[in-house]
């Protein structure tokens, strides 16, 4: 499943750069990130890196997106052919 930044975000700029696929961007009170980006880093990393480099953890999982690992990998592949 994809990420989503909660409203407890500080927009303190760190997660942004950290996104491999360019999912987040500011919104107009926090950042955001695009669930059809957002591979949870499946294909760059072991572990999703913006969740790493928060520092008030407030990027939990989209329930409202649910994406198996495999589906996940997919998308990464799909976003890579696209470049």
């Amino acid at each position: 499943m994809s990420l989503l930044i909660t409203d407890e975000c500080i927009n303190c700029d760190v997660c942004e750069p950290e996104c491999p696929n360019d999912a987040i961007s500011q919104g107009d009170s926090i950042y955001v990130i695009n669930p059809n980006k957002c591979t949870e880093c499946v294909g760059h990393y072991d572990t999703p890196q913006c969740v790493e480099v928060c520092p008030v953890d407030c990027i939990p999982l989209d329930l409202s997106n649910p994406e198996t690992k495999e589906q996940l990998q997919a998308k990464y592949e799909r976003l890579i052919a696209a470049k």
